[in-house]
C-alpha cells in the first residue's frame, strides 16, 4: 500500500467504528480485525501503520464526529506531511478544500468535562488518552515474584502492589512460559490495588459480584490461598463462561454463579450476612479506561450514565444486606464522574447507618471523600474510584 493509500484505509474503519459507536456496534477491536480479512493483500507493516492511524485519529477528538475525513483534515492542518498525502492518486484521499468541514474539540467530550471528579492536584485530561502501561500479577498459588522478576529483566516493581509487576509497553506476555502455566496474569496495577483493597485472607467467605471474566476472582484467590469459599457472580454467561478455564490455569477453586437480572437477591438469599467481603467492581462509564478503549467515549451519553449511576446504588444496596457484621463492602468503578465515585459512596452511606468508611489497606492514590482515586497521571494506573465500607450493626 502507498501512503496515501494507508490513509485512505484509515478513513475507511474509522467511518465503520463511527457507525459502530453511533449505533451499539461492534468493540473497534473486531471493526479493524474484521476489515483486514477481507483485506489480505495488506502486508504487516501497512496492517501496523492503518491501525496507528485510525487510533490517533480516535484518540484525537472526544466528541463523535462526523466522519473520518473530517476528523483527518482536522489532523492534517497540523500535519504537513499527511496533508501531502491528500493528493488523489491512485487510492490516496481526494485534495483538501479550505471549507471543506473539520472535526473540532479536545480529546474529552465536552459534556462530560464538568462531571468529572475534582481531587485535590485535578486530573489531567492528556493522561486519559495516553497509551497505557503493561502490567502483570504473579499468582501466589504457583510463582514467587522474585523468580518470576528474574525471568523478565525489564520487570519494575510497583508501590503498594506485592505481586505487581510492570513490563515494557508492547512485551509479548500470552506466549510467555510464566502465562501459559498461569503464573501471572496480565491486570492493571490499578485493578490489583482494589483486590487488595479487600484484604482477603484464608478461611474467609468472599464474593465478587459483578465478576465479569474474573481478573480481580482470580487475585482474590491468591490471596486467599485455596481456603475458604470464593464465590464469582454475574449475569453476563458469556464473560462468566471464561472464568472457569482461567482458574483452571491459574490453580484456583471458585464458585461460579450465573444470576438472572431482577432476581439477584433471591438467587444470594443464602449469602445474607453471611460475607466477610464482598467486592463490587460495579459496571460504570469506563470513563478511567479510556486510554485502552478511547473509542467508548462515542459510546457514553447522559442517559446511559444516568442508568449506570441507578443500577450502581441498587448494587450497592443488595451487596449491603450480604456483609456480616465486622465485614467489609469494597466499591469499583474504573470511572472518574463524580456521580459514579464520591456522590455514590456518600449517598449510600447516607441510608444505611450500619456501614462507615475503612482504612484502605496501601496509601496509593489520593484521599477523596469516603475512598480513593487513582488516576494514570498521578498513580500510573487507569483512573479508578474505591471505597472500603465496614459493617459496624
Amino acid at each position: 500500500m502507498t501512503p496515501g493509500a494507508r490513509v485512505a484505509a484509515a478513513m475507511e474503519i474509522l467511518d465503520l467504528i463511527i457507525v459502530a459507536t453511533r449505533d451499539n456496534g461492534p468493540s473497534a477491536d473486531k471493526v479493524v480485525s474484521d476489515y483486514f480479512k477481507t483485506r489480505r493483500y495488506a502486508g504487516s507493516k501497512d496492517r501496523r501503520a492503518v491501525r496507528e492511524l485510525t487510533w490517533e485519529a480516535v484518540r484525537r477528538f472526544g466528541n463523535r464526529p462526523d466522519s473520518a475525513r473530517a476528523v483527518m483534515v482536522a489532523m492534517a492542518d497540523d500535519d504537513a506531511e499527511l496533508t501531502a498525502l491528500f493528493s488523489g492518486d491512485g487510492h490516496a484521499p481526494a485534495p483538501i478544500a479550505g471549507d471543506e468541514a473539520r472535526a473540532c474539540g479536545g480529546p474529552l467530550p465536552d459534556w462530560v468535562m464538568p462531571l468529572l471528579a475534582k481531587p485535590e492536584g485535578g486530573i489531567a485530561s492528556d493522561a486519559l488518552l495516553a497509551r497505557a502501561p503493561l502490567d502483570v500479577r504473579v499468582n501466589t498459588l504457583k510463582a514467587d515474584i522474585t523468580d518470576v522478576a528474574s525471568r523478565w529483566p525489564a520487570a519494575v516493581a510497583l508501590p503498594d502492589a506485592p505481586h505487581a509487576l510492570r513490563l515494557p509497553t508492547g512485551q509479548l506476555v500470552e506466549g510467555r512460559e510464566d502465562y501459559m502455566s498461569g503464573n501471572i496474569e496480565i491486570q492493571d496495577y490499578g485493578s490489583q490495588l482494589i483486590a487488595l483493597a479487600c484484604a482477603a485472607k484464608p478461611g474467609m467467605t468472599v464474593l465478587d459480584l459483578c465478576a465479569g471474566a474474573g481478573g480481580k476472582t482470580l487475585a482474590l484467590a491468591s490471596d486467599m490461598g485455596g481456603e475458604g469459599q470464593l464465590i464469582a457472580a454475574d449475569t453476563s454467561r458469556v464473560r462468566l463462561g471464561e472464568l472457569p478455564k482461567r482458574a483452571a490455569r491459574a490453580g484456583a477453586v471458585i464458585e461460579t454463579r450465573l444470576l438472572n437480572g431482577g432476581r439477584e437477591r433471591e438467587e444470594l438469599a443464602d449469602l445474607n450476612a453471611a460475607c466477610d467481603v464482598v467486592l463490587i467492581d460495579a459496571p460504570c462509564s469506563g470513563t478511567g479506561t479510556w486510554r485502552r478503549n478511547p473509542e467508548t467515549r462515542w459510546r457514553l451519553t447522559p442517559d446511559r450514565l444516568a442508568d449506570l449511576v441507578k443500577t450502581q446504588a441498587m448494587l450497592l444496596d443488595m451487596a449491603g444486606d450480604l456483609v456480616r457484621s465486622g465485614g467489609v463492602l469494597v466499591y469499583a468503578v474504573c470511572a472518574l464522574t463524580e456521580a459514579e465515585g464520591r456522590a455514590q459512596i456518600d449517598d449510600f452511606l447516607s441510608r444505611n447507618s450500619a456501614f462507615t468508611p475503612d482504612q484502605m489497606p496501601f496509601t496509593a492514590g489520593r484521599e477523596y471523600g469516603a475512598g480513593r482515586i487513582l488516576t494514570p497521571c498521578h498513580d500510573g494506573s487507569d483512573g479508578f474510584y474505591l471505597a472500603r465500607l465496614k459493617r459496624i450493626g
